[in-house]
């Protein structure tokens, strides 16, 4: 059953967990005014879903049980999948700026790969109690928040080797019943307002780090969870119509029953999982990335429009919004063509290519910050000089900056000083600083990509090619004779045969 956003908000009223913002206990999640930013983001998937305009995009009929299920919890099957998912996310981000129950869609499918995995290795049944767990939040469209980056403590230490093993989550028993699973992962998207955790190693572990190969889902008041998260929206300021929390989230001997474990214990699986999603999660980056790019590129141009320039008439103002274009589609590109180029895995899912995935995210890690000040260019300074939106309604002050404040003539201030403010709120904000953090670390510091890239990509493919060219003599760099004629002859160079070697006559002396 699809859910509204109404729906999806009241829904988080049958969850009691324990949420801590700001020093204080939140008393119910749905009615907290620092978390409805986050709730109204994530509530864009939902009604985009209902939508008969977006439901090519936003719905998918789902293989393993025959119905139609949000596409943010959907198993991609083909590159055509691939491609919705990632016009998909495009759309609610630029909408909501990040929509993020993205994350749900590529942990879901990384687990399908993995757990499929695991049985085929270990003979275990974790796939069918994935199956079964994806159908029943496929059928009650629910939300999951990614639990993945553990606080990780000493970085110079492996899991098994910290003085507090909490700072990675691991099993701390097993009983007949389940799994107990303790300690603490640092960055959860949207943590306050998700259905249920999935807990997800956020590295390859190796023999004797077993207890730290765990993957399972658990709901989010289940006892012993503690989430200590940020507000939604920007603090010490009216709270935006969409924004995104994050939390801290402690889990203390918390039981997980076996039909809700997917890993527990089987390393090398757990780095397949590791990876999997990964590069299922970048893919997803870019085009969230890119919606927030719509949202810059149609912010600059009003400013533009608002602030009487012609871009036609005036280059260097054109010239910022073609790179920011060119930023924007150029990473985004990477994701199509990741899409394209997706490789089918023997799980019957499909997999994003990885090295265009990982190029995709690289570029949108290390270029926001670049988007960011082609839009504050084009933008002017008004951006983060404009008085506060409470001047527009002092009789005091309002008119007299209404004569002055304007740009154009027949753009009233009001609506220039509107989009200077959503300029800011994107780019200069409290806010605007934490999208530049998340896009830069979200999914993996660029050091990640970089591993990946050069993992993946194919340099000996690309050596054993010049390696082919010079034993042809296409450059010959003295070891190999040339014989491809019209190079330097008609019929190609010959060596001199041993003992004729040419030697010139000596030089007779000037007379």
């Amino acid at each position: 059953m699809l859910m509204s956003a109404a729906a999806y908000r009241e829904s988080l009223d049958r969850y009691k967990p324990r949420v801590f913002i700001n020093g204080g206990l939140v008393e119910k999640v749905s009615a907290d005014p620092r978390l409805a930013p986050g709730i109204n983001a994530v509530g864009i998937t939902y009604d985009f879903a209902l939508r008969d305009e977006h439901a090519t995009l936003m719905t998918a009929r789902q293989s393993t049980s025959g119905k139609t299920v949000n596409r943010m919890l959907h198993i991609d099957e083909t590159s055509q999948d691939l491609l919705y998912k990632l016009e998909a996310i495009r759309l609610v981000c630029r909408e909501s700026g990040c929509a993020q129950r993205y994350l749900s869609h590529d942990a879901l499918n990384g687990l399908f790969q993995a757990t499929r995995r695991t049985d085929a290795v270990h003979g275990t049944d974790y796939h069918q109690r994935f199956l079964a767990y994806l159908h029943r939040v496929q059928d009650e469209d629910l939300t999951l928040g990614v639990a993945m980056t553990d606080a990780k403590g000493d970085r110079s230490k492996r899991p098994a080797h910290q003085s507090n093993p909490d700072v990675y989550v691991h099993i701390a028993e097993r009983r007949k019943d389940g799994i107990v699973i303790r300690g603490t992962k640092a960055i959860v998207t949207g943590a306050p307002y998700m259905h249920e955790f999935l807990v997800m190693p956020c590295r390859t572990m190796v023999a004797g780090e077993e207890a730290f190969a765990v993957c399972c889902a658990v709901p989010i008041d289940a006892e012993g969870i503690t989430i200590v998260a940020r507000p939604a929206g920007r603090p010490g300021e009216a709270a935006a119509k969409y924004g995104q929390s994050t939390g801290v989230v402690v889990f203390d001997d918390v039981l997980v029953p076996w039909d809700r474990v997917f890993l527990a214990g089987e390393v090398e699986e757990g780095g397949f999982l590791t990876t999997s999603y990964a590069t299922h999660h970048r893919h997803s980056c870019i085009a969230a990335r890119a919606g927030f790019g719509d949202l810059l590129i149609g912010a600059g141009a009003l400013m533009i429009d608002a602030n009487g320039l012609d871009p036609d008439k005036h280059g260097h103002i054109r010239d910022a919004m073609v790179e920011l274009i060119t930023i924007t589609e150029g990473f985004f590109a990477c994701g199509v063509a990741a899409s394209v180029y997706g490789m089918k895995d023997p799980a019957g899912s499909i997999m994003p290519d990885a090295v265009f995935s990982n190029i995709g995210k690289l570029l949108l890690a290390t270029k926001i910050y670049d988007m960011h000040r082609l839009a504050h260019y084009v933008s002017g300074g008004l951006v983060v000089a404009l008085p506060g939106p409470d001047e527009d309604h002092n009789p005091e002050t309002q008119a007299s900056l209404s004569a002055v404040l304007a740009g154009r003539p027949d753009i009233p201030a009001e609506q220039r000083l509107e989009v200077a403010r959503l300029m800011e709120d994107l780019t200069a904000s409290h806010q605007g600083g934490w999208y530049s953090m998340i896009s830069l670390h979200g999914g993996g510091s660029p050091e990640a990509m970089k591993r990946e890239i050069w993992r993946n990509y194919p340099v000996m493919e690309k050596r054993e090619l010049v390696e082919r060219l010079l034993d042809r003599g296409v450059l010959d760099t003295g070891g190999k004779v040339s014989k491809q004629p019209g190079r330097c002859c008609a019929t190609g160079c010959v060596p001199p045969e041993a003992g004729e070697r040419h030697v010139p006559a000596p030089m007779k002396a000037a007379e």
